[in-house]
């Protein structure tokens, strides 16, 4: 049993454990000493800016933390010490928009009357007293906070150091799990193409090229956004959700306890996303496959559907996808819509609502008398509390496409390949032998039935046939593109079955009739990048199959740019170009697939040079339609219904007066109408 995408995508994951255990601990520090900020204004609030509101005492004489007022020198009374001699006690308090100073120990949550400038009524619970006091200037409020500026400039400057302490770990935080998931997305895109290396040519048959694409460039990429934004995004979400948790824990264990809901509440949510958005995006990215296939498919063959008017016909089947592709985003939205800011902004409505009630109701009575930085310090933390939240819950749409995404990447990577073996044959004479060979593509639909040849050494071997006989099978075959259902094929008595695909390959060449040129250069072209092939060796091979000719009046000549597919070149010129590689890769065996099906009279002059060139010293099997280039041929194999129904020469052949004298017949008639 396969483990499911979301282990994949963890496997994945830690496959770049450095970087991300680094960055991890970055996020925690950075996470940590950023959450000191409400603690250290809670500390701020309470001690030295709401503290001065507590009890003083008279002492005999001045000193550290003291304040002159009147003839008074006052302490406060939580920074007595054993030295101090008290006189009198005081309390400094607000009522309304006033501070007074008064004599005794009086509750902060007294109504105070003046009566004269130094006599005071003050009310508690339904019961009132006289007191003496002052009623306090702005000038003179001020000098009780004289001896608290130093503490809050210090903590203030902590504070400070801390954040940008803080700042340099989240810099390097985001920089190692950004570094973390593009090695990460390195890794698997090369590991997808690879694998798309070693698949075998039946896949590549059976799905349009666009859908192939789309998982290994659009599919990789938005996996690519998960391990860049999303997965940073839930650990840093995670992590600062864990210390604000902490944090609320210490302040007020029975509000915290409550916030703990918003964990379930989450998580039940995000299961619900996953069930409908992981069915969505199936399809989305399943749709944007064929999207993608139709636009390949129909860029290429664009002059054909201009050719016959079909434009219409294209473009609606196109947007017939693109409306089902928005059908389907548009229910995402609508799930979208009702995740973001709607579901996070809920939440936070009912974590207010629970504060407020909390400590309205209980925390603010006598007995439970909360302070102000108590009180600010829980509602930033409660605050900071949906950052995160509100980012998690912003990501689950990019998470689920991620996962859509990784299912379709990880079943290309599950599709059976073939693996790359670098072992070599040092070297091979060229003989090839078919021996009762029997192939289908398909069931038992099959294509070449019981066929038996055998091609010596630097012969050459041609095959004939009308379309559908299996011609291009047998040529599959020796390539081990596919490998045969029944008989046995060899090349030096050696069955190929033994050998590994790439040893098969490593000698020899082939030159198809649709010659593929890739984008790069005319040398790169002819030496693949091939590092063994020297650029001498690629020019020689070029002024063998007379490709010089058109090749040095080029502005750059063998260093010219070539576009996609060649497409400033001739088809002849393509195919000289194709007949120079196969001469620098040096093969003991050549194909050619119908070579010269497509070029003029002219141009096939210069390829019948550049194959008797190729053919010196070479074994050559040759598909050919045009019978007139093939006369010089050790051996001609007919087909018919992938069966071998003559063999000879073209001199024996033409005696027979079989299936290959009327070919023969029926062109030289078609080139000589007068013989007709």
């Amino acid at each position: 049993m396969k483990p499911s995408t979301e282990k994949r995508l963890l496997q994945y994951a830690l496959t770049s454990k450095k970087y991300f255990l680094i960055g991890l601990i970055c996020l925690v520090l950075a996470v940590g000493l950023e959450l000191t900020g409400p603690f250290i204004a809670k500390t701020v609030i309470d001690n030295h800016i709401v503290g001065v509101q507590t009890t003083w005492v008279a002492v005999e004489a001045e000193g550290q933390d003291t304040v002159i007022f009147e003839d008074l020198v006052l302490k406060r009374a939580d920074r007595l010490s054993e030295s101090d001699q008290v006189r009198a006690e005081y309390t400094l308090m607000q009522s309304g928009t006033h501070y007074f100073l008064l004599a005794g120990d009086i509750p902060q949550n007294s109504t105070i009357e003046a009566l004269s400038d130094h006599s005071f009524a003050i009310s508690v619970n339904g019961e009132s007293e006289l007191v003496e006091g002052y009623q306090l200037t702005v000038s003179d409020l001020y000098g009780f906070f004289q001896p608290e500026i130093p503490a809050i400039v210090w903590l203030l400057g902590l504070y400070l150091a801390l954040i940008l302490v803080a700042s340099g770990f989240q810099y390097f935080k985001t920089y190692l799990l950004q570094v973390y998931a593009n090695k990460v997305i390195q890794r698997m895109r090369n590991d997808v193409f690879q694998h798309v290396e070693e698949l075998p040519m039946s896949y590549f048959v059976k799905r349009p090229a666009g859908k192939i694409l789309a998982r290994v460039t659009n599919d990789t990429e938005a996996i690519k956004e998960l391990y860049v934004k999303v997965l940073e995004t839930f650990i840093n979400g995670f992590i600062y959700m864990t210390g604000i948790m902490v944090a609320l824990f210490l302040l007020n264990k029975q509000l915290a306890v409550i916030c703990l809901i918003l964990i379930p509440i989450l998580f039940v949510w995000m299961k619900f996303y996953k069930k409908y958005a992981g069915k969505y995006n199936r399809v989305i990215r399943s749709v944007n496959s064929d999207i993608n296939a139709s636009i390949n498919e129909s860029i290429q063959g664009m002059p054909v559907i201009q050719a016959f008017r079909q434009t219409d016909q294209v473009k609606a089947e196109f947007e017939q996808l693109n409306t089902k592709h928005y059908h389907y985003q548009k229910k995402m939205v609508v799930l979208s819509a009702l995740t973001s800011f709607n579901l996070v902004n809920a939440l936070r409505g009912l974590a207010f609502v629970a504060f407020i009630w909390f400590f309205g109701s209980s925390s603010l009575s006598i007995d439970g008398f909360i302070s102000t930085g108590m009180l600010y310090a829980f509602a930033d933390y409660l605050t900071r509390l949906f950052e995160p939240v509100t980012q998690i819950v912003n990501q689950l749409p990019q998470l689920e496409q991620a996962r859509a995404s990784g299912a379709r990447v990880f079943e290309l990577l599950d599709e059976t390949g073939e693996p790359v073996s670098e072992a070599s044959v040092n070297h091979i004479n060229g003989d090839v032998a078919f021996n009762q060979v029997s192939f289908a593509y398909e069931d038992d639909n099959y294509i070449l039935n019981q066929v038996s040849f055998d091609v010596k050494a630097g012969q050459t071997a041609a095959l004939v046939g009308h379309t559908g006989s299996g011609k291009s099978s047998i040529m599959n075959l020796l390539f081990r593109f596919y490998d045969p259902q029944h008989g046995q094929i060899t090349i030096d008595d050696v069955d190929i079955a033994t050998m590994t695909r790439q040893q098969v390959r490593q000698h020899i060449g082939i030159v198809l009739q649709d010659s593929f040129i890739f984008s790069g250069t005319i040398l790169s072209n002819i030496t693949l990048n091939d590092p063994s092939i020297t650029r001498e060796q690629a020019i020689a091979a070029l002024k063998a199959v007379g490709a010089d000719q058109f090749i040095e009046k080029l502005p750059k000549q063998y260093d010219e740019p070539v576009g996609e597919n060649g497409s400033q070149f001739s088809t002849g010129q393509r195919q000289l170009i194709s007949f120079a590689r196969a001469l620098a890769f040096d093969p003991a065996i050549l194909i050619l697939d119908e070579a010269t099906a497509n070029i003029d009279t002219e141009t096939e002059g210069l390829i019948q040079s550049a194959i008797k060139v190729l053919a010196k010293g070479r074994t050559m099997l040759v598909i050919a339609h045009r019978l007139s280039t093939i006369q010089h041929a050790e051996q001609i194999i007919v087909l018919d219904k992938g069966r071998i129904i003559e063999q000879g020469t073209h001199e024996q052949l033409i005696q027979e007066n079989g299936s290959y004298y009327q070919m023969y017949k029926m062109q030289q008639g078609a080139n000589h109408p007068q013989a007709i």
